[in-house]
């Protein structure tokens, strides 16, 4: 092998180590963390509301273009796996769905106010609308 080439190669695998090194973790990956964090918030309105029901073809489906955002962003899929089945990270997600809800005026012990926002997302047509069905 050339020298040049012994120098592409190894300006390659530098470069490439140096940005899996700069990348985000994937628990402060601002996409990833957002659409996760809207997911919690419609789960918490449909299991708060009695006229709303998750659409879970639908979460799938988001859930699986998360996955393949994730990948292409240079996260392993070991990666992803870990960060979606933590534990530490799903109470980490409920609890920033809680207090976006709280924010919102949607605490428990108050069913119309959970049912008020689900509504108010379904008629903006958030994400979070995207995964709910209202049955009124």
């Amino acid at each position: 092998m050339t020298s040049v080439k012994i120098l592409a190669v190894s300006l390659v695998i530098a470069v490439s180590a140096g940005a899996a090194e700069a990348r985000t973790p994937i628990n402060q990956e601002a996409h990833i963390n957002d659409t996760l964090r809207q997911g919690f918030i419609a789960d918490a309105i449909a299991d708060n509301c009695p006229t709303m029901r998750p659409r879970k073809l639908r979460a799938l489906n988001e859930l699986t273009k998360l996955r393949d955002y994730a990948l292409k962003q240079g996260y392993t899929r070991k990666e992803v796996t870990a960060f979606v089945e933590s534990k530490t990270e799903k109470k980490r997600g409920k609890a920033e769905a809680a207090a976006w809800l709280k924010k919102a005026g949607a605490e428990p012990g108050k069913t119309q106010a959970y049912c008020a926002v689900g509504e108010a997302e379904i008629a903006k047509k958030s994400l979070i609308g995207y995964l709910l069905r209202s049955t009124r």
